[in-house]
């Protein structure tokens, strides 16, 4: 089985518990691709269990789910792409993924195409915050056109994507970001900015849980 070089760590900590190692490349069974990874998105997700045993438990364990990169080989009753196929995706979570890897292996459906409008590490940075945003607004909120919808942290990773998701489904977006992004947020769409340090906006900060709230006939909707 040929060798690959991965990113892992044996403890939890900082950055600084993470180092490269040498492990067996895996190889895709049924269903599944092996991808070679161009690129790997970091996330909070990744900080929060580099230092506390959380959904891997304890280490060792390769950290990475965001990845972008190259069909490599395809295993048995795949169809859906062929080797050399641009891909990326978030595969596996939360189960360990290994994306902080020269390969990774899962499913061809945890993948989509890659634009060729985007690069590997743009696309790396893409798929939670893009599946967050798409799932809150489009599968479980349903935003309509016509609707209001706040977006909390709108110059944020889930925020700047669900501000353009929101406009792209024909809503009036209002975002909350401090005064120095409010040019950014306004060039993603957004049809008001509020400064939250000079504004009581309802919902707090952070997060990316979407609140369907109704005032009279029009739902508002708050991404926070």
């Amino acid at each position: 089985m040929s060798p690959m070089r991965a990113i892992s760590q044996t403890r939890l900590g900082g950055p600084e518990v993470l180092h490269e190692v040498t492990l067996p490349k895996p190889q895709p069974g049924p269903t599944e691709v092996l991808v070679r990874v161009h690129a790997a998105g970091v996330n909070p997700v990744d900080a929060k269990t580099r230092r506390a045993a959380g959904m891997l438990g304890e280490p060792p364990f390769v950290l990475g789910w965001d990845v972008s990169g190259v069909v490599e080989e395809v295993g048995y009753g795949v169809t859906l792409y062929k080797p050399g196929d641009e891909v990326f995706g978030m595969p596996l979570f939360p189960r360990e993924a290994g994306g902080y890897a020269e390969h990774v292996v899962a499913p061809a459906r945890h993948f989509a195409r890659k634009p060729g409008t985007l690069d590997h590490p743009h696309a790396a940075a893409l798929p939670l915050v893009g599946l967050t945003a798409w799932q809150s607004l489009v599968e479980t909120a349903d935003v309509q056109s016509g609707q209001r919808v706040l977006v909390h942290a709108a110059a944020g990773g889930v925020g700047h994507v669900a501000v353009q998701i929101a406009k792209a489904r024909g809503a009036h977006v209002i975002g909350t970001a401090s005064a120095g992004k409010h040019d950014f947020v306004r060039r993603l769409g957004a049809d008001e900015v509020v400064d939250w340090a000079d504004a009581h906006v309802d919902g707090g900060r952070g997060g990316a849980h979407p609140v369907v709230r109704r005032r009279g006939p029009e739902p508002v909707v708050q991404m926070r």
